[in-house]
């Protein structure tokens, strides 16, 4: 009987330390419940801990009591490395997990009080990214610990630094590209150089920045497709941004017209679309003459919009309202072309007289076409 109790004793020890584990995290999740009432967004994300919590104090709490209990055991070694190695990977994942709150944390409390979405886009990428090299050093560290619990390993390690002249100037060249593409991932984040949202034109495509990577961004263009560049292209390649600075845009919208055109009455109509359109800003808007060449006046309507997407959806109202209003009101204001006939020339010499202005070439006006972009 005294046998059965000295070999049960260890088991209920354990199952003692993980009963205890269990009600220490439940406490904690009722206070940090109660602490975030006001931001169920946060409370959401702290769920996530309570399953790594329960698994590093019960591994923890199950090494404690084992080496109290049955560190004379034969069969205590290998239990106390799995328990060692258990604790390790449950250590980097809780890690993981408190970063990814303390992010959330971060970004809810700062888009609480942000008047300013560009310095919230600037926030948000820059820990974002600073939450996925932390977890990557995590990672390393925690398959590092690892690998340290062998003991052929730390042999092995001794001998790798004899020569570790060698094999970094290998490393180095192998790993170069991704490196490279690593510290350029970093320069972006915390450069402003560009960020989640921004929109941008790459590769002769106009695109919004969707991801920031270590090691590469994507960009989604407006028919859905995605653009994947590598780090290094945004900091070796111009590119334009814009909204760099700022996400309010200028745009124009250019028309060839007859020189009949009426430029009060197109002004006048311009700003009655102006005034009814949802995409108009407010800021800019206007009609010049800005050539008046090859027989045709070109007018050039300037407006802005508070984003790409509303400046180009703009441009296009403007331009088939114009189009319509011509069409129905100044029809002799469209781009046309004119020619007048004239009689046969008369052989050198055969006429004396003045000068026949009647008879001459009066001449043309081209045409390019209705609008231009």
């Amino acid at each position: 009987m005294t046998s059965l109790l000295d070999a049960l004793q260890p088991l209920a020890a354990v199952v003692g330390a993980v009963v205890v584990a269990l009600v220490v995290v439940w406490c904690a999740r009722r206070l940090v419940h109660r602490l975030l009432r006001a931001a169920p967004d946060v409370q959401a994300v702290t769920r996530r801990a309570n399953n790594p919590a329960r698994l590093v104090l019960s591994v923890l709490g199950a090494r404690i009591a084992l080496g109290q209990t049955a560190s004379d055991q034969p069969w205590s070694g290998a239990v106390d490395y799995a328990l060692v190695l258990l604790l390790i990977a449950a250590l980097a994942w809780f890690l993981v997990v408190v970063l990814l709150i303390v992010e959330t944390v971060v970004l809810a409390r700062y888009t609480a009080v942000a008047k300013d979405m560009r310095r919230l886009k600037r926030l948000e990428t820059q820990v974002v990214l600073a939450r996925r090299i932390s977890v990557a050093l995590i990672s390393t560290l925690a398959v590092a610990s690892v690998l340290l619990t062998i003991e052929e390993v730390r042999a092995l390690g001794a001998g790798i630094l004899a020569s570790a002249g060698l094999i970094s100037i290998v490393a180095g060249l192998a790993v170069q590209n991704s490196l490279s593409n690593v510290f350029a991932g970093v320069q972006l984040a915390f450069t402003g150089a560009i960020r989640v949202d921004d929109v941008v034109v790459v590769e002769e495509e106009m695109g919004t920045i969707e991801e920031i990577t270590l090691t590469y961004v994507v960009v989604r263009v407006w028919d859905e497709r995605r653009i994947i560049l590598p780090s290094t292209y945004f900091t070796s390649t111009p590119f334009e941004n814009w909204t760099r600075r700022r996400s309010e845009l200028l745009g124009t919208v250019e028309l060839d017209l007859d020189w009949h055109a009426p430029v009060s009455a197109l002004r006048k109509h311009l700003d009655d679309v102006l005034r009814t359109s949802d995409l108009w800003d407010g800021r800019t808007g206007a009609l010049q003459v800005t050539d008046a060449v090859d027989g045709v006046v070109r007018a050039r309507i300037l407006v802005s919009a508070e984003d790409s997407s509303s400046l180009w959806d703009l441009r296009c109202e403007i331009r088939e309202s114009m189009v319509g209003f011509l069409q129905e009101r100044y029809p002799g204001a469209l781009p046309r072309q004119r020619w007048e006939s004239v009689g046969p020339a008369l052989p050198l010499g055969a006429w004396d007289g003045p000068l026949d202005h009647d008879r001459t070439t009066i001449g043309r006006t081209g045409s390019r076409g209705a609008s231009k972009l």
